[in-house]
């Protein structure tokens, strides 16, 4: 048995997601992908909200058109390192583990910036895995995408080869749809390869404006915007965008859908209410059509991500998507707050057992690459 504790946080920003993974199966096996579908189990997850003031500088930095300060850089590079190492340590506190007894911690960082696309080809995630293990005295692995990039691939989306492990059925088409900042599939059919992609915005865009308009991080269960009515000339000026047209290997992020993006297709006197329905209208509809396009015959639509927790978003899914079952991934016994951060806890694991961890028939990557730097702790599990 290998304990591991993955660490995330997304492009919303809201907070660090920590989960703690135990795998049966033996990581030195030979078997790949095939055998780490076994005894994989998500025994503790928890989400670390973000100090506002962290928080604050993530959302400033991440903006399209942000000057950066080397010096804040800097800081926030080491101060979003510790926050990840108190997550990791009270997600084992509170679970009766000893962190001395976790093999060690896969820590995706935060994203400030995701252009895998020429002329710049590059992605960038903060939170010093130096200062992780320094405190923590786990080994971390962190780093993950930078490799997939450099061979070529978007660097996203990474978590295809573990929902694939965990999620799939041979029985059945089905795909898993996380619901992020940012919306991603995976496509698992019956039969033929995994695939996986950026869909567009998800919660990021109504996040923002609900942040803007009401002052609240997101809009609870929806409610705000089931208050209001989708704008159909919006809708089409928003789905109009060629980035939504482009096929898979796709990835995106803040700097590809953020208020400045919206602005430019606002008239100006739109009700609030009604512009964040027709975000999550949006974030319903790009999913729907590229579900259509890629796997029309999909059978189940597991969701996870904060998005599954907005009422209106999962109503419209389920509406937009009729041939399907639309369920949360806690029907198949995963938190879907700790899907991402379990993913990264197993990309660790497979790091660790020298796996690659990429899938290149989703990122477009020149093959399959072991993802990610190792750096050590100062005590061992057991």
């Amino acid at each position: 048995m290998t304990l591991l504790i993955g660490l995330i946080s997304g492009t919303s920003a809201d907070g660090i997601d920590a989960a703690l993974l135990r795998v049966l199966a033996d990581p030195t096996g030979s078997g790949g992908f095939a055998d780490a579908a076994r005894g994989v189990d998500v025994l503790a997850a928890r989400t670390m909200p973000y100090p506002a003031s962290i928080r604050d500088t993530i959302l400033r930095l991440s903006q399209v058109d942000a000057t950066v300060d080397l010096d804040e850089l800097g800081a926030l590079d080491t101060a979003i390192g510790e926050a990840f190492a108190t997550a990791a340590i009270a997600l084992a506190a509170g679970a009766g583990i000893d962190i001395a007894d976790v093999r060690a911690i896969g820590s995706h960082g935060q994203t400030l910036r995701h252009r895998p696309r020429p002329p710049h080809r590059f992605t960038l995630q903060v939170g010093d895995p130096n200062v992780i293990a320094e405190r923590t005295g786990i080994d971390v692995v962190a780093d993950f995408r930078r490799r997939d990039v450099a061979a070529g691939g978007e660097g996203a989306p990474l978590m295809p080869a573990f929902h694939a492990a965990v999620l799939g059925d041979a029985r059945e088409t089905r795909a898993v749809l996380n619901l992020g900042g940012i919306g991603n599939l995976t496509l698992l059919p019956r039969q033929g390869p995994v695939r996986g992609f950026d869909t567009g915005p998800a919660n990021g865009l109504m996040d923002a404006w609900c942040l803007e308009h009401t002052g609240r991080p997101f809009d609870a269960e929806g409610a705000w915007g089931a208050s209001g009515r989708v704008i159909p000339a919006l809708l089409e000026r928003c789905l109009a965008d060629p980035w939504l047209a482009l096929p898979p290997p796709k990835s995106s992020g803040r700097d590809q859908f953020h208020l400045g993006w919206l602005r430019e297709r606002l008239r100006g006197d739109e009700a609030p209410a009604d512009v964040q329905a027709t975000l999550a209208e949006l974030s319903a509809r790009s999913v729907a059509d590229a579900l259509a396009t890629t796997q029309p015959g999909t059978a189940r639509v597991i969701a996870c991500g904060g998005g599954v927790h907005n009422a209106l978003l999962m109503r419209r899914l389920a509406a937009l998507l009729p041939g399907a079952a639309v369920e949360s991934s806690a029907t198949h016994g995963i938190d879907p707050d700790a899907v991402e951060a379990a993913g990264f806890a197993w990309l660790a694991w497979q790091t660790l057992a020298g796996r690659a961890g990429n899938r290149p028939e989703v990122t477009g990557a020149a093959g399959a690459r072991v993802l990610g730097v190792v750096v050590p702790g100062h005590r061992r599990p057991a």
